[in-house]
C-alpha cells in the first residue's frame, strides 16, 4: 500500500512540475510579444526635499522600463554598485525584454552625504514603486528588488531592517523577493571609513544587514562570485548570513557561488535573477 502511495504521489509531484514548466514556456512566449516603453528621469522624493536640495535633485531619480501591453506584471527594483562613492542609475540590457518591469534607481552617494542618507533613497525609491507601479500596470504583490555590489547592501539592507521602509509607510514584508548580487551584509567598507574604521576591520553594527537577520522576512538569493576571486570575504560573509537566517527560523535563504567569476559577476547571475523571479511570481499566481 505505501509502494503505490509513493507512486502516486510523485505522479501528482511530476504533474505539478509539468505544469509549472508549462506555465513558464508560455510566459516566454507571450514575452516575445510585449511592447515596452519608458519613462526616465522620475523624482522619487518628497517635493519639499526636491526643492531644498540640489544634490536631491540630480541624484533621487529613477527609470521606469515597464511592459505596455500586459498588466499585473511583476517589477524587479535594480540598485547600481560603485561602492556607495560612484554609478548611475541603469536598467541592465539582460533584465529587458522579460516581461517585466525594470525600475533602475539612482541615489545620493558619498562623501556627498554620508550614511544613511542612500539607504533613506533606496527606502524611498522602492516605496514609489509600490504606491505608483499598479498605475502602469504592475502586481504590487510582485515587486522584487535587487542589485550588484553596494547596491546589492542596500537591498540586503531595506530588505532586512524594516524601519527604513516603515519610515515610508510600507511594510517591508511586502517586497515579494530579496536578490542582492555580491552584497556586503557586515558593515558597508564605506560606512565603516566614514566611522574612521579601515578597510579590512571587520564590523557589525545597526547599519549591517546582518544585524537584521529576521525569521519572517522575505524570500532572498544571495549571489556571490567564486570565494577565491571575489573581494576579500564577501562570499563568506554571505555564505554566514545564510547560516543565521537559517538559524533563527528563516527556510527561504539560498546562496549560489558563481565558480570562475570574481566581483564582476553579474553576467552569469542575471538569468538566476531571472529565474527567481519567475519561480516566486508562478507561486503567486497558484
Amino acid at each position: 500500500m505505501s509502494w503505490y502511495l509513493g507512486i502516486f504521489v510523485e505522479i501528482l509531484y511530476m504533474k505539478k512540475y509539468l505544469l509549472l514548466l508549462l506555465i513558464f514556456a508560455c510566459e516566454l512566449s507571450f514575452a516575445q510579444n510585449i511592447n515596452y516603453s519608458i519613462k526616465s528621469n522620475v523624482a522619487y522624493r518628497s517635493d519639499s526635499a526636491l526643492l531644498s536640495d540640489a544634490y536631491v535633485r540630480e541624484r533621487c531619480n529613477l527609470d521606469v522600463y515597464y511592459p505596455t501591453n500586459k498588466s499585473n506584471f511583476a517589477t524587479i527594483v535594480w540598485f547600481h554598485g560603485g561602492g556607495l562613492t560612484s554609478g548611475n542609475k541603469e536598467i541592465p540590457e539582460a533584465l529587458k525584454n522579460q516581461g517585466y518591469c525594470i525600475v533602475g534607481v539612482g541615489y545620493r552617494l558619498a562623501p556627498n552625504v554620508s550614511a544613511p542618507k542612500y539607504i533613506e533613497d533606496a527606502a524611498a525609491a522602492i516605496a514609489w514603486v509600490f504606491k505608483n507601479i499598479a498605475l502602469l500596470g504592475g502586481d504590487t504583490t510582485k515587486i522584487f528588488v535587487s542589485g550588484h555590489s553596494a547596491g546589492a547592501y542596500l537591498t540586503a539592507m531595506v530588505g532586512l531592517d524594516k524601519k527604513w521602509l516603515q519610515a515610508e509607510g510600507v511594510d517591508a514584508n511586502r517586497i515579494a523577493g530579496l536578490i542582492p548580487l555580491s552584497a556586503q551584509v557586515i558593515t558597508h567598507f564605506e560606512v565603516r571609513k566614514e566611522k574612521g574604521l579601515p578597510e579590512t576591520q571587520p564590523f557589525i553594527d545597526a547599519l549591517a544587514p546582518l544585524f537584521h537577520i529576521r525569521a519572517d522576512a522575505p524570500p532572498m538569493l544571495l549571489i556571490t562570485g567564486d570565494r577565491e576571486m571575489e573581494m576579500l570575504g564577501r562570499y563568506e560573509e554571505n555564505a554566514y548570513l545564510m547560516r543565521m537566517m537559517k538559524v533563527v527560523g528563516h527556510s527561504e535563504t539560498k546562496l549560489i557561488e558563481l565558480k570562475g567569476y570574481g566581483h564582476q559577476m553579474t553576467e552569469p547571475a542575471f538569468p538566476m535573477l531571472l529565474q527567481e523571479v519567475r519561480r516566486i511570481s508562478l507561486l503567486e499566481n497558484k
